[in-house]
């Protein structure tokens, strides 16, 4: 059968959760998860299947079908993260995938489309997602926006035990004080996600049955940190580590420490830009950088009438050319204004020559924080006169965004 004609009997739509033993296999042979990965963590078929009914029923997943079979999806899950202090709803995009014999057909394009679309409908102005290849999300109009900063700590090198009023609890990893301390946490830690029920059970879905939870309670028997971790071959693993304070920090250190007849490293991740070493007596430790999460802008006149920009005490306005290699309603030539107290709107028209042009890209990347308008400029990002550049500088947040391992 010739491509054409096999191309005009796919049809696109929601995938349900009847589909659910399809969209699991599907995610098994793109990310090649096998048999005997599944016995490691000791799922089985059904097991994986069942998990992922609440995110056919509660995300919005799409797909395209060859009769009655699925061969290729996405999944968009509806999430919300704090923005500068503000709450945004997000579309995180992930589960996506298509199966070879139907590549380079522009299925997944469309997807993307019409998920993007839906995004728009549901005011979910920004998405985030993990990436598999970087250049083909930057093709679609995503961008770098943090971090993974993943430490070894040899076990000579671990800190000396400090006196803090609090002491630490082994609990369960579903304590309910554990999401009381992350959403105290996500509120006042920009780019953080307000993780709910469907985020929770995609952040610990894969996890190995020696997880452990550990929470650290202050001199007022308030929980302020916690700790996920497991402990295997002499190595102390840290899946998450959350602190309210400082005061919370050198506790759940205090705990980890404690360790030190049982392992030879602690290895984990940190996901601002805050190396660890600094804050450790022999700092002199591994520690590797790499990129990971993307996002993109989804509905920019939305995102700019949400987004809180410093104010300068006096309006300003910008002309600003954005090109959108997927979105129409994110393409041309826009008026920003911002006022005194830095509310800012973005109309689009036909105007003069703009002040400032970029790609949507570059934009997200930059009003997320992750980098300054002056380097963009300079790296040739962002086409702009310095009168321009040094505007955007006083009007645009400065905070580095967190991430964790979300979805």
């Amino acid at each position: 059968m010739s491509r054409r004609k096999l191309q005009d009997r796919l049809k696109l739509k929601k995938v349900e959760p009847v589909h659910g033993e399809q969209f699991n296999d599907l995610l098994r042979y793109v990310f090649q998860v096998t048999n005997s990965d599944l016995q490691t963590f000791g799922w089985e078929n059904r097991e994986i299947e069942k998990s992922k009914l609440p995110v056919l029923k509660h995300a919005d997943v799409l797909g395209w079908f060859d009769g009655d079979k699925l061969i290729s999806q996405l999944a968009v899950y509806p999430f919300q993260i704090n923005m500068f202090g503000r709450i945004y709803e997000m579309g995180g995009l992930t589960g996506v995938g298509t199966y070879p014999e139907y590549a380079n057909m522009g299925l997944m394009n469309k997807l993307m489309l019409q998920a993007l679309s839906h995004m728009r409908e549901r005011k979910q102005s920004i998405s985030y997602l993990y990436p598999y290849s970087i250049p083909y999300y930057r093709r679609k109009g995503w961008e770098i926006i943090s971090n993974k900063i993943s430490y070894e700590v040899r076990d000579t090198q671990l800190p000396k035990p400090k006196a803090v009023p609090g002491n630490v609890e082994r609990v369960a990893i579903d304590h309910p004080h554990i999401r009381l301390i992350y959403e105290r946490f996500a509120l006042h830690n920009h780019g953080a996600m307000l993780r709910n029920e469907l985020a929770w059970e995609e952040y610990l879905r894969w996890d190995l049955d020696e997880m452990i939870a550990a929470i650290y309670y202050d001199g007022h028997d308030q929980p302020a940190g916690y700790l996920l971790y497991w402990v295997a071959e002499e190595v102390f693993h840290v899946k998450e580590m959350v602190h309210i304070d400082e005061e919370a920090r050198i506790g759940l250190w205090n705990f980890i420490s404690a360790h030190f007849s049982m392992i030879t490293k602690v290895k984990g991740d940190i996901y601002k830009n805050e190396p660890l070493a600094f804050l450790l007596d022999d700092g002199d430790i591994t520690e590797t950088i790499a990129p990971y999460y993307m996002a993109r802008i989804v509905d920019l006149p939305l995102f700019i009438e949400q987004y809180p920009f410093r104010p300068t005490g006096e309006d300003r306005e910008l002309v600003w050319k954005v090109d959108d290699p997927l979105l129409d309603w994110n393409q041309g030539t826009f008026v920003l204004t911002v006022n005194a107290a830095g509310e800012g709107k973005l109309v689009k028209g036909n105007y003069a020559a703009p002040a400032v042009t970029t790609d949507i890209q570059t934009l997200s990347t930059m009003l997320m924080g992750y980098k300054r308008p002056s380097y963009l400029a300079r790296i040739g990002r962002i086409q702009a006169e310095e009168e321009a550049i040094e505007l955007l500088e006083q009007l645009i947040r400065r905070e580095k965004p967190y991430f964790s391992d979300y979805f």
